[in-house]
């Protein structure tokens, strides 16, 4: 079967025919809601009875009261059980980011000087200028002097080891 591709009009027509049916589907579905609402209704909540005297209202109003407490007491413990599960979640999501712990960016190498750092450690209110050089112990570099004697001349040192060369090579 060779694709064709869909005209405007063809599409729209489509569009508008799902429409349709979606509603036609959703209305149904409301009517079912109803319906199941109403049997719900019907078989757990019985009409009141409304004849008898005033004694009889009074006590049906005090069974009443007393469903109503039963069912508030209930609601309340729930809720009491859901903000419970709540909390243990929120510290659980703590816990796991605690233990995978926070990506910590890699450190730069920054050169500073002393005052700058002494800076940023103590703030800006505190201002320390302290040379450190200063304190520290000036160390001379001590020229070691060879004597003169002992170095000599290289061209003599040259021709001396000439000279013991040439006395091998003719013995």
């Amino acid at each position: 079967m060779s694709e064709k591709k869909l005209t405007s009009s063809r599409r729209h027509h489509l569009k508008s025919l799902i429409l349709q049916i979606a509603l036609n589907w959703i209305e149904q579905e409301k009517k079912e809601n109803i319906a199941a609402k109403e049997a719900y209704m019907a078989e757990h909540c019985p009409a009141p009875e409304m004849s008898g005297d005033q004694s009889a209202l009074m006590e049906y109003c005090k069974k009443l009261h007393a469903l109503i407490d039963k069912i508030d007491e209930e609601r309340y413990d729930i809720e009491a059980k859901v903000q419970k599960a709540d909390k243990e979640i929120e510290d659980l999501r703590i816990k796991v980011v605690d233990l995978r712990g926070v990506k910590k960016p890699a450190l730069k190498k920054v050169r500073m000087s002393a005052d700058t750092m002494l800076k940023a450690l103590l703030g800006s209110k505190h201002t320390v200028n302290m040379d450190l050089r200063s304190n520290l112990k000036q160390v001379k570099k001590e020229v070691k002097e060879e004597p003169t004697e002992a170095v000599g001349d290289w061209r003599k040192n040259i021709e001396d080891k000439a000279d013991r060369k040439k006395m091998f090579e003719s013995s």
